[in-house]
């Protein structure tokens, strides 16, 4: 086990160090400009689209809302890295990895618009009223490359629904054994029962808890937040000081901290909002919108509610009460830092929070497996055995030790980025396309709808009807 520990660390290592850090930063400049900075042009356009009741697309088919399409994505991503994920990379690369964490978030709104909306384009029809699509439908559908849409399918689904599902069961197990001492593994065989009783109920009951769970845990744990912001406003200036001061300072530069910072901040930021990964369009692309850029500007708005909002609370609470300096890492050191704060029982408050964030990600993790199986080969018998497997992942994360499971995640988290900021790099003038098509119907006073020939020379496109004769085409 030692040996596989270290193979796995080392060949993360050299994915993150030399690729992913430069091809993430690097991408989310160039989508940026490209896009005109698009991820802060539209901050507001993006809460009018959250709940825009016009859910149907141009050709009558409705898919579930963009709401609850943004409330599954940001079920997967608010979950461990929110609590655990922070307080592993300040524990280990100091408060300066908070910046980091920013910049990716920022940079990666753009390269999630991007994404999200290629989703949209490529989708797929399920079922009656229904869509699915992601990753390997855009490599399949928009690259002619249904080799590189299976693998990252294959890669997608053992990460999401497999090991980042036993990162979250392995959190909220400790949450529960450092709150009440409770035995691992019934903690386990609990959350392998109700992840069953939803999981097993399709993509319309997955929605429908996470449109609930995910607001009422998110509101929560911010308004905690603000609460001890205001009992240390004193303390604020200096606390932005210190994470900047750790970002850029000639001191740690010298330790040799800065990288840590970074290669820390940059992981557990992409683990938290994972922008540029490929898992969030899988979602994306389930919702029916008149228009792809919708769906991403609202993804986009994802990104920015995970990393800046409810991450950045968790790094503020760590930060102010000075008990990252002590040796304590994970979960527990949430735990702690909030007991400093508000006392004894923030041990129950995180337990609480940490299942709620963690539980809704399982939920979300899943449904990106399911959608990648069915663009495999549908099987009744595959996707049962799917879900036994998701199932006992969750049991079995909820026993083992934290960095073995930390380790693989960071691995395949790296993979399957690499292979989706390669696609979303050949097939991203499309998404470009689809924007500058939304800004000349919104410049018109329209209600931007999209067509499968709103862009010349667009193929492969099945879920979007061809424009009406009478109307006038938008190259």
């Amino acid at each position: 086990m030692e040996l596989f520990n270290k193979i796995m660390s080392g060949t993360s290592d050299i994915i993150w160090t030399y690729i992913l850090i430069a091809g993430l930063i690097g991408l989310g400049i160039y989508f940026s400009i490209r896009t005109n900075f698009v991820q802060f042009r539209y901050i507001k356009e993006m809460g009018r689209l959250l709940t825009d009741k016009n859910t149907v697309s141009a050709e009558g088919k409705r898919g579930i809302s963009s709401f609850q399409a943004f409330t599954i994505s940001t079920a997967s991503r608010v979950g461990t890295g929110n609590l655990a994920g922070v307080a592993t990379a300040i524990a280990g690369g100091g408060p300066g990895a908070v910046f980091w964490m920013w910049l990716i978030a920022l940079l990666g709104g753009a390269t999630s618009f991007i994404e999200s909306t290629l989703a949209q384009i490529y989708k797929v029809k399920d079922g009656k009223d229904g869509f699915r699509g992601g990753p390997a439908y855009y490599m399949e559908k928009g690259l002619n490359a249904r080799w590189m849409g299976i693998l990252f399918a294959i890669i997608i689904t053992f990460c999401f629904g497999l090991v980042f599902n036993s990162v979250q069961s392995n959190t909220i197990s400790l949450a529960m054994n450092e709150a009440y001492s409770f035995d691992r593994l019934t903690i386990g065989i609990i959350l392998a029962v109700l992840t069953a009783v939803i999981i097993f109920g399709g993509v319309k009951r997955i929605a429908s808890v996470t449109q609930i769970v995910v607001p009422v845990m998110a509101i929560l744990y911010i308004l905690l937040a603000l609460f001890i912001l205001i009992l240390n406003v004193t303390e604020i200036p200096g606390m932005i000081a210190l994470i900047f001061e750790n970002a850029f300072g000639i001191r740690e530069v010298a330790s040799g901290s800065v990288g840590a910072a970074i290669m820390l901040g940059i992981k557990r930021g992409l683990f938290s909002n994972e922008a540029g990964m490929g898992s969030a369009p899988n979602a994306a692309a389930s919702a029916g919108v008149t228009h792809p850029a919708k769906q991403g500007l609202i993804q986009t708005l994802g990104v920015f509610t995970d990393t800046l909002i409810i991450c950045t609370s968790t790094a503020f609470i760590i930060i102010l009460s000075n008990e990252y300096m002590g040796g304590t890492d994970g979960i527990q050191l949430t735990q702690a830092a909030l007991t400093t704060h508000v006392g004894g029982w923030a041990n129950t408050f995180v337990a609480i929070a940490i299942f709620l964030f963690a539980f809704s990600s399982i939920i979300g993790n899943y449904y990106y497996g399911e959608t990648n199986i069915e663009f495999i080969k549908y099987s009744p018998v595959t996707l049962f055995l799917y879900r036994l497997a998701v199932l006992g992942m969750v049991i079995f994360g909820a026993m083992v030790d934290l960095q073995v499971v930390w380790d693989l995640a960071d691995l395949f988290m790296g993979v399957m980025a690499i292979i989706n900021l390669i696609a979303i790099t050949l097939l991203g003038r499309i998404a470009i396309a689809a924007l500058k098509d939304y800004r000349q119907q919104k410049k018109e006073g329209k209600d931007p709808v999209f067509y499968s020939d709103s862009i010349k020379g667009l193929k492969g496109i099945e879920s979007w009807d061809p424009k009406p004769k009478q109307d006038k085409k938008i190259n």
